[in-house]
């Protein structure tokens, strides 16, 4: 990211880095599979034939006391009957027709898809079994105008488990804590166009990260349901965890003609320049040593392109988790990762049944004990991201980037060799080291020698593989593209190697045809 904001600190105000939109799951853990509803079934003496009026009672229940509570609010229930309403959009009509302006704001309900379990009989051991199984019932939405957070919403199932939803935004509640600041802010739609002070916004973004999560959303759930504590004969409390996270880099601009002028070159950049391996990158997946995506891989990278009437937009998607890149509201250019599937993703921490005792990378949880590492993992491919930006549209002539590195240099008192980015030994290192999963943690020798050489036969050729891969960090060493990271035995690309070594790899792998046009 700061070698982005430095090639283009004449247009940028600054950046911010925050939440745009959290949706958060609220559910049983123990009546989320089909053993632990039996076992729930077992312990307050309720059979599996009487299961199914057992849920119906309950879920009579549940629908007065929400219908009842709205009323006593001054709100009705309204029902929305087809899939193609946005209900956000009803929402903010009905709060303006009533003229609300904090607290409840309005309830919707919608019958939609849900999981939940149904008693179904066996003929093989004629028996009854209970199984899990895709239905439908009815959903209550709460939309709120909060006085913390500002707009939200609350999804209620009214169907056994009785799961529950709830959809933070990040730049609503970013809005609120800077008007509590006195802090002046120009927003546009759900982004900020100008703030007074970008650096204090940024302190206000880390007390979010800091929140009681477990305690903020049990008292959000407890306003949208009313027998939260008292529906079930035991008691189970909600286990919170993170559906979907979105965390967005919005930069600035001064002027909007500075954005609409360098946005075809970004377009370019993002749909020609950027492949799949650059997006597995980016999103923290870990590239075979021959630099293609690994076989085993089951998924596919997708990137397409929309022009929407706000702006243009890119979207590269992994699995479940994507990358996005457009343009808001003229002068804010947004990137923003979205993750929903957590597994191929990874946590330093403890065992659940002890957390403070020894750590290891782990398996991230979609809990919100891990939201940190979320954000981590989402702030991470943001910056790899605007790093691979930062030579757009660079009128530095290559010459003027490649001189310095082309010849022979002196450092530490012993000489250096100059470097060749055409040839592919050279060229091959210079794309090792520029790894997008490199940019951040950084590499060790070892973590070169796996992709530079095959797997050694006998110790005597790997020690002779790692003295040729510590010569060629000497060497990047000598030319400025790479620093050593203080007190480790990793390195880094220098902000100044980045920009040199993406220049050179993309005008290496630049067609014939496109150079001599230019020419």
């Amino acid at each position: 990211m700061d070698s982005f904001l430095q090639r283009f600190s004449d247009f940028v105000l600054g950046a911010l880095h925050g939440f745009d939109r959290v949706r958060f799951r609220g559910s049983i853990r123990w009546l989320s599979k089909t053993s632990g509803v039996m076992h729930f079934l077992s312990k307050i003496s309720v059979l599996l034939k009487d299961f199914p009026d057992f849920a119906e009672a309950r879920t009579k229940a549940l629908r007065k006391a929400v219908e009842e509570g709205a009323m006593e609010q001054g709100r009705t229930v309204q029902y929305v009957t087809s899939s193609g309403t946005s209900k956000e959009e009803l929402a903010l009509e009905i709060e303006a027709r009533e003229g609300m302006r904090d607290g409840l704001a309005a309830v919707l309900a919608s019958v939609e898809p849900c999981q939940t379990f149904r008693v179904r009989g066996n003929r093989k051991t004629q028996k009854l079994e209970l199984r899990s199984e895709r239905s439908k019932c009815l959903f209550y939405y709460h939309y709120y105008r909060d006085a913390q957070l500002g707009w939200l919403h609350t999804r209620l199932q009214t169907w056994f488990p009785y799961t529950m939803q709830i959809c933070i935004n990040g730049r609503e509640w970013l809005g609120r804590q800077m008007d509590a600041a006195g802090l002046k802010y120009l927003r546009r739609d759900n982004c900020f166009a100008w703030i007074d002070d970008v650096v204090k916004a940024q302190t206000l973004v880390a007390k979010q990260l800091r929140t009681d999560w477990q305690t903020l959303l049990e008292e959000l759930a407890q306003r949208s349901h009313p027998l939260k504590d008292s529906l079930l004969p035991l008691p189970t409390p909600y286990y919170w965890s993170v559906d979907e996270s979105e965390w967005a880099s919005d930069v600035m601009f001064r002027r909007q003609e500075q954005l609409t002028r360098l946005m075809p070159a970004i377009v370019r950049h993002g749909m020609h320049v950027l492949g799949s391996v650059d997006v597995m990158r980016f999103l923290g997946h870990k590239i075979p040593a021959h630099g293609d995506i690994n076989g085993l891989f089951k998924g596919e990278v997708i990137t397409d392109f929309k022009r929407r009437p706000e702006g243009v937009r890119i979207k590269h998607q992994l699995k479940k988790n994507w990358i996005k890149l457009y343009d808001k509201q003229g002068s804010v250019l947004r990137i923003e990762t979205v993750i929903n599937d957590v597994n191929d993703m990874k946590s330093y921490r403890g065992t659940e049944t002890a957390p403070e005792g020894p750590k290891a990378w782990r398996r991230l949880r979609k809990g919100v004990a891990d939201l940190h590492r979320r954000v981590q993992i989402s702030q991470q491919a943001n910056e790899r991201y605007a790093t691979s930006l930062a030579t757009v549209e660079d009128k530095t002539p290559l010459k003027e980037l490649s001189e310095p590195i082309c010849r022979p240099v002196t450092w530490q008192g012993r000489r250096a060799r100059a470097l060749n980015p055409l040839a592919s030994a050279d060229a091959k290192i210079l794309e090792a080291i520029s790894r997008g999963e490199f940019l951040v943690n950084g590499f060790r020798n070892r973590d070169l020698r796996c992709l530079l050489f095959s797997t050694p036969v006998d110790k005597s050729q790997e020690r002779r593989q790692a003295d040729a891969v510590t010569r060629y960090v000497r060497l990047l060493r000598a030319h400025g593209l790479i620093q050593k990271v203080p007190k480790t035995h990793r390195y880094v690309t220098s902000e100044n190697g980045r920009r040199i070594i993406a220049a050179l790899l993309n005008a290496r792998a630049a067609s014939a045809d496109k150079l001599l046009q230019a020419a």
